[in-house]
Parts: C-alpha cells; structure tokens; sequence
C-alpha cells in the first residue's frame, strides 16, 4: 500500500486514487520569464517518478497536468527589459523548459496550460466568487479575495490568519479591506496585456490561474496536487481558498517538494544564486542531474555543490560500468521487494537508491565468481529502467563531455597497440598519459583494448 504526506493533514496517509483507477494530478509548473533552474529540475524530476510509480508499481492510470504561468508581472518587465514581445519571450521560455525537461528524461503532462489560454475560466470562478460572497470590487478597479470570508484559510501552511503579515506577492494597494486579502483581477495598466472581463479590461491574478485550470481540467475534486515548497503559502493556500469559495472542493491530497539549498539558502533567481539546467548540463551528464535531484528525500533539502553532481556522475558511471562488462544493459527482472517498500513507504527515494547500488555491488560480486547473468543485475536493470538513469545507451554515457572526438581516440588506441606490439611501451605510456589528461581511460583486457571517460 502506497504511503504519502499530505501536507493539509499533517501526517503520512494511505493514498490511492478515489475511483481506484486513476490518478488525477494536478503540479505547478513554471513562470516563463527566464530558464529553468535545478529548484525546478528538482521538482519536475520527483512529479515525474512519482507518476512512473503510479503507473508501473501499482498499475494505476494517470493524468497529469503541469501549467505554464505565460502573464505575469516578471513576465512584463523582462520583455520590457528586452524590448522584445511578450509573446516572443514566453514561446521562447516554454521552448528552454520543454528541452530541459526532455534532456532530463521526464515525459511530458497529459495537459500543459497555459493561463492566458483560460481567462474566460477564471473570469466565470471569478464572478462565481463575487456571487457567494468572497470576493469585492476594489476602489481602483481590482478584483479582491476577501480572506476574512474564508473560516480555513491558513489550514494548509499552519499559518493563523491574525498573525499573518503580507507575503510573497501580497502587494499593498489603495481599497483593500485586508493587507492580506488578494488580487483576483488586475485592472489594466498602460502597455500591459489585457483582456475584456465585466469589471473593465484586466488580467488575472497569479493564484486564480491555478485554481480554474485545475478545476477545468480535472474536474471539481481531484486526487493530487503538487508543488515545490514555496508555493506552499501563498499560492496554494490562496487556490484552496478561491476553489472552496467557488464551491469546488478541490484537491484531495497536497505534496510539496523541498528546496535545493546552495551554501545554506534557497536557490532562486531573487537571490541569484541558481543553476541553470543548461548550465548544468554543460559539465554534468542528464542522468546525473536527475539521480541529484532524485537524491534527497523530497520533502528534504537538497544541497546543491558542484561536488556533490561530481558524485552523482560517478555513481551513475559505476552502472554503466556493470553493463559495459555485461556486453551491455541485461533483460529487466523483477523489482526487488525492498525497493518497492521503500517507494510506498512516503515515497524514500534514497533507501530505494541504496537498495539499487547494493545490486550493482553484488552483480559485480557475482560476476568475479565467473556467474554469466547475474539475477542481481536483471534486478538493477529494472530499477534503472523505472528511475530513468542508468537505462540509456552504454558506450554512448562513457563519450559524454570528451575533449576529443570518437575518431580522434580511436586513432590515439590504434597508435597505441602499434606501439605495443612493436615493444615501443615509451610511446604506448605516452598516448595513455596524454588520453588520461583528456579524460580518458584506457583499459586493457582479455578481449582488447577499451576506453572510458573518467
């Protein structure tokens, strides 16, 4: 039986679709004014092992829907920064995420809005919300949340409203009745997108997005809904607030993954302290960036380190290994029985990673005992299979990120094994040292001369 926390009620809880068959997954994706960076990575890289989970450890269906914030004020003013279209940036962006998330092996949402694809839906929850009573019409034209109307809000964050103070993209404006209470509808500034609504031209507030794309697309209850930590408060306490208030009930269970941490804070662009996922995959195999963010428990941090990816390279290199001496990547068995356990057990990554690098050992073991296909390596290749690293093409992991070309090393061997043969073992050493200082090893066994990068 499947194990998760659920961050409404505090504690872990069994989790399973409501109708039994599938899950229907709703997770926050970006902000497309700039590249994904490894906080992003992180948290798309967890929604989409978990959804592999769904389906191959318990059979379920899935539907997952990921959405694209394409208006916002970031939006606005790095378009402006650039003199560019607002639309040329964000196609622009969406096109960054979409390589990132391929290079990094997770498979595309079912659904993937975009919220100035959905201003009509928000405007029909908005209008629902000023009929029942949540929500008023500003002195400056604004649509506002009045959070007082709302007796649970706080109920996910553990926050009270009385202590609450204004956050994260709560702004002080002339007619709110509450410092905390928040934009619904934004009415049109000069030079900013709009669209018609019946409170005048405008666009939508951040939360509202969210709220009516889930409930759009997945129906009035859903089973999860998803997001990286700080999203916790306030977006996902506002959307609970806006879809309950609109008289949908809205998610059924809540998970937030933790942040990457760098040197003791948060990566974030605000602090400009983050790593691309380009950037990153400049030094690091994608593999290797995926086990590091698979790494840490997800309701963990994760502290980011160019050591610690140095790390994760070796340890997905010590499978290609076993493969490479296997002749290459064998027939996937059963998933082993404690590596399933520690996945329904709220989603361990880590144990289930030790269990998979404890078969990779004893796969080796067994074939030092002269075993041909070792039933621990049928086991690790399934793993590899599900997690996604460690199940691309062998020969392919050892040529990544080489200062020189295939052709050019081959050549160099070839010298070498002249130079072998003819007893000149100077110039043999020489050709090693030099490959050594390129990043290449060169092995020799029984059946010939091989190479990898270091």
């Amino acid at each position: 039986m499947l194990r998760l926390y659920d961050t409404m009620r505090k504690k872990v809880v069994p989790f399973a679709p409501a109708d039994g068959r599938c899950v229907r997954m709703y997770v926050c994706g970006v902000t497309v004014y700039d590249h994904a960076h490894l906080g992003h990575a992180r948290v798309m890289v967890v929604f989409d092992l978990l959804r592999r989970w769904f389906i191959h450890g318990h059979g379920w269906q899935v539907r997952y829907v990921r959405n694209f914030t394409d208006v916002d004020d970031k939006i606005i003013r790095r378009a402006a920064e650039l003199n560019i279209p607002i639309s040329e940036l964000t196609e622009a962006m969406i096109r960054s995420f979409h390589e990132d998330m391929d290079a990094l092996g997770c498979a595309p949402p079912d659904e993937e809005p975009r919220a100035t694809r959905y201003i009509s839906q928000m405007i029909a929850m908005i209008q629902t919300l000023l009929d029942n009573g949540y929500a008023y019409l500003a002195e400056n034209g604004d649509v506002v949340y009045a959070v007082e109307r709302f007796a649970e809000y706080g109920a996910l964050s553990g926050k009270k409203l009385d202590e609450l103070e204004a956050g994260a993209r709560v702004e002080d404006h002339a007619g709110k009745r509450n410092p905390l209470d928040f934009v619904l509808w934004k009415r049109a500034k000069p030079g900013e997108p709009k669209w018609d609504s019946p409170w005048g031209p405008g666009r939508p507030g951040w939360h509202i997005e969210c709220a009516a794309m889930s409930c759009t697309l997945l129906g009035e209850t859903f089973d999860l809904h998803g997001g990286g930590m700080d999203l916790m408060f306030p977006h996902h306490e506002n959307e609970i607030a806006e879809a309950r208030g609109a008289s949908c009930h809205f998610a059924r269970h809540w998970m937030h993954v933790g942040f990457v941490q760098v040197k003791g804070e948060k990566m974030s662009k605000s602090l400009g302290n983050f790593w691309t996922v380009k950037d990153a995959l400049k030094r690091w195999h994608p593999e290797a960036v995926r086990l590091f963010a698979l790494s840490a428990h997800y309701r963990a941090p994760l502290v980011f380190s160019p050591e610690t990816l140095d790390q994760m390279q070796a340890s997905v290199g010590r499978v290609y290994e076993l493969w490479r001496r296997m002749g290459g990547r064998p027939e996937p068995g059963p998933l082993p029985e404690a590596f399933r356990n520690a996945l329904d057990d709220d989603f361990n990554v880590p144990k289930a990673l030790g269990v998979w690098f404890s078969l990779v050992k004893e796969a080796n073991r067994e074939l030092d005992r002269g075993e041909t296909r070792p039933e621990a390596a049928r086991k690790a290749s399934a793993i590899a299979e599900l997690l996604g690293v460690g199940a691309g093409d062998v020969e392919a992991w050892f040529r990544f990120g080489l200062d020189l070309d295939e052709a050019e090393i081959e050549r160099l061997i070839a010298e070498r094994e002249a130079a072998r043969k003819a007893r000149d073992f100077k110039r043999a050493d020489a050709i090693r040292e030099m490959l050594r200082q390129k990043g290449i090893v060169v092995e020799d066994t029984p059946s010939g001369t091989r190479w990898r990068r270091a």
